[in-house]
């Protein structure tokens, strides 16, 4: 009997013994695992990382591209391309106005009434339409017809006390968010689309051109007044709240900026010089790429893009590309670390399957904080790593 309860107690305690071992190396692999995650997200941060010396390259970088695009057409990365836009509004304003605003994965239609410096925006309706993706990538004849007909059934809902006398036409506003060589205030050519467009019969054309003959089609009686960027909407709307604005940067689906240039600091500028003495600048910073910080997430996502080498600032800190990183460090982490089990999910290998647009966010510089640039890089690339790390931070504190 002694023996058996002897034996017993060494089959337990070897039992015991083998399982403290598998604990214990289940621990030691969990712990291998959890260092490998960590030292996937070190390794993104420092390659990621914007010390104050390399904001100053970058800063420096951004002076040279802004003058050499001020220069000449093709002298730079960046476009600096002239508006026609010599006036701001004054807050003033007043009446009933249009606006259609084209510049990523959805477009708006707007209508505002402005009461002057005393009322402001006395109100205001809009309409946002998703654009389906297989017509960014369609023909433009298809986007454009698609656009008329979302604009015209807005149209149709506006108040009876607003209806413009016979004989007038209403008259409309088109923000159009891609590069375009302005050629008047009311036409202008697309160099090239961006943010996931790509609709090659579209360049070279006048994009108000191609509206208006899709709203000639259905029989929408709307003239387009003006061709803007939404950087320079995003100015003018500042301007009518605080005549100090002089430069409006965009951080949603893409990225921009604009501002208020002196016309005869534009060597490029061959025409008059506006009585106000003022240009604005559509810059096109999105292509910028100097001394910035690309880290494998950013260097692959460009090639498999639909415009590789081209806007590369913009892949780096805008909506439409910062989750599509984020996903792509956690697919390194599932694969390598076992982040999320034994099993990579299966989404999570869906590129852009991590949405991070959520609404055109805009921010307003005024001339309180400009110094040598009309916008401050050194806020922009902070940005880039306040982005990544914020939506991140879960990982870092995630239970062991």
């Amino acid at each position: 009997m002694g023996k058996v309860a002897v034996g017993a107690a060494v089959v337990c305690a070897a039992a015991v013994c083998a399982a403290a071992a598998l604990v214990v190396r289940h621990r030691m692999i969990s712990s291998r695992k959890w260092s490998r995650a960590m030292a996937i997200l070190k390794e993104f941060e420092e390659k990621s990382g914007t010390p104050l010396a390399k904001l100053r390259q970058v800063s420096d970088a951004m002076d040279v591209e802004m003058h050499a695009g001020l220069a000449s057409e093709g002298g730079s990365k960046l476009n600096m391309l002239i508006s026609f836009v010599d006036n701001l509004p004054t807050g003033d304003e007043k009446g009933l106005y249009y606006a259609l605003d084209l510049g990523g994965t959805n477009f708006r239609v707007l209508r505002v009434h402005l009461g002057g410096k005393e009322k402001g925006v006395i109100g205001q309706e809009f309409a946002e339409v998703s654009i389906p993706p297989h017509l960014m990538t369609g023909t433009s004849e298809a986007l454009f017809d698609f656009i008329a007909a979302a604009l015209a059934k807005f149209v149709a809902s506006e108040p009876e006390g607003f209806h413009p006398p016979p004989g007038r036409q209403r008259e409309l506003g088109f923000t159009f968010s891609f590069p375009v060589r302005q050629t008047s205030i009311s036409s202008g050519t697309l160099i090239k689309w961006t943010k996931g467009f790509n609709i090659e019969d579209t360049v070279g054309e006048d994009v108000v051109g191609e509206l208006t003959k899709s709203m000639e089609k259905i029989g929408l009686d709307m003239r387009i007044a003006a061709l803007v960027n939404d950087t320079i909407g995003t100015l003018a709307g500042g301007r009518f709240y605080n005549q100090d604005v002089i430069a409006a940067v965009i951080l949603g689906t893409g990225t921009n900026a604009a501002y208020v240039e002196r016309a005869h600091a534009i060597p490029k500028w061959h025409g008059l010089i506006p009585k106000s003495g003022d240009m604005v600048i559509n810059m096109e910073w999105g292509n910028f790429r100097s001394n910035l910080s690309l880290t494998e997430y950013d260097l692959a996502l460009d090639a498999e893009s639909l415009n590789p080498g081209e806007q590369i600032f913009e892949k780096l800190i805008s909506g439409m590309y910062l989750g599509e990183i984020i996903r792509r460090v956690l697919l390194k982490m599932a694969e390598e670390a076992d982040f999320f089990g034994d099993t990579v999910p299966p989404k999570l290998k869906v590129p852009f399957i991590l949405s991070s647009v959520s609404g055109e966010s805009t921010a307003l510089v005024s001339s309180g904080v400009v110094s040598k640039f009309p916008v401050n890089p050194y806020l922009v690339l902070s940005f880039y790593s306040a982005l990544y790390y914020g939506a991140l931070y879960v990982l870092y504190n995630r239970p062991t």
